[in-house]
């Protein structure tokens, strides 16, 4: 009897020993996994010169669509340059993913149709977002997305229907997807389909900003809807607990003529 009581309180104590091992040999294998650093960067993209763009004047069809259009496929600020509507983003999602953007953002992204066009014209969405199409014009619109690895769409939107509809994307778009109103055929505009936070739509002033990078080397996609790839691998080097002021990417005059 004694010695099988030794030999059951023997047996409790290893796995007593194995489970402690087990804890702190986890414990360990966490305590190792590489911590990681964020930082951001700030860019500025710009034409080699000066460019006039020219204003589209539509044929009057309604009083809404009566106003001169502008040719928004191509918008450079007068002063310095800077391109506006410029995609800059990761192809894929990096190995770590800053944990405040690891899921898609709660909040909806909206796509207005207004004075006969899209506003934005350039819109980042997380695949899972929400995003609300809708029409704050007097008169019909709709909206044409032709996807590539989501399913194509196409709808309605009535007069002022500020509820509109409500899409979530599913998938990542390698590229842009363009997005057409067939009622208005000048109205487009292009939607980017991330998985990942590391995206950015250049400003009127050429200007964009990613925030909480993993620290290290990456490297970028630039997008233009005139010519499409303007750079396919725009190096970025990250550092830990800093922003990253960019050079300007300066982009040739010939690479932003219309096709």
């Amino acid at each position: 009897m004694r010695n099988r009581r030794s030999t059951r309180r023997l047996s409790a104590e290893r796995v007593g020993l194995l489970l402690g091992l087990g804890l702190w040999l986890g414990l360990g294998a966490v305590a190792q996994l590489p911590a990681a650093e964020w930082g951001s960067v700030e860019g500025q993209i710009v034409a080699a010169q000066a460019i006039a763009v020219p204003v589209l004047i539509k044929k009057k069809n309604n009083a809404v669509c009566a106003q001169d259009v502008p040719d928004e496929s191509l918008v450079i600020h007068p002063e310095n340059q800077g391109i506006a509507n410029i995609f800059v983003y990761l192809r894929k999602a990096p190995a770590m993913v800053h944990p405040t953007a690891d899921e898609p953002p709660t909040t909806e992204v909206i796509q207005d149709q207004s004075e006969c066009r899209f506003r934005p014209h350039a819109l980042i969405v997380r695949a899972g977002q929400t995003l609300r199409c809708t029409n704050s014009d007097t008169i019909t619109h709709n909206i044409r997305v032709n996807a590539i690895s989501n399913d194509s769409l196409n709808f309605i939107l009535t007069p002022e229907d500020k509820a509109g509809k409500t899409l979530t994307i599913a998938e990542p778009e390698s590229l842009p997807i363009r997005v057409n109103c067939d009622i208005h055929t000048w109205m487009t505009c292009h939607w980017l389909v991330v998985d990942h936070p590391y995206a950015a739509v250049t400003d009127a002033d050429g200007k964009f900003k990613i925030e909480n990078l993993p620290a290290g080397e990456h490297s970028f996609r630039i997008w233009h809807e005139r010519q499409g790839y303007l750079n396919r691998d725009y190096k970025v080097t990250v550092i830990a607990g800093e922003t990253e002021i960019l050079p300007p990417e300066v982009i040739p005059v010939e690479m932003l003529k219309a096709k």
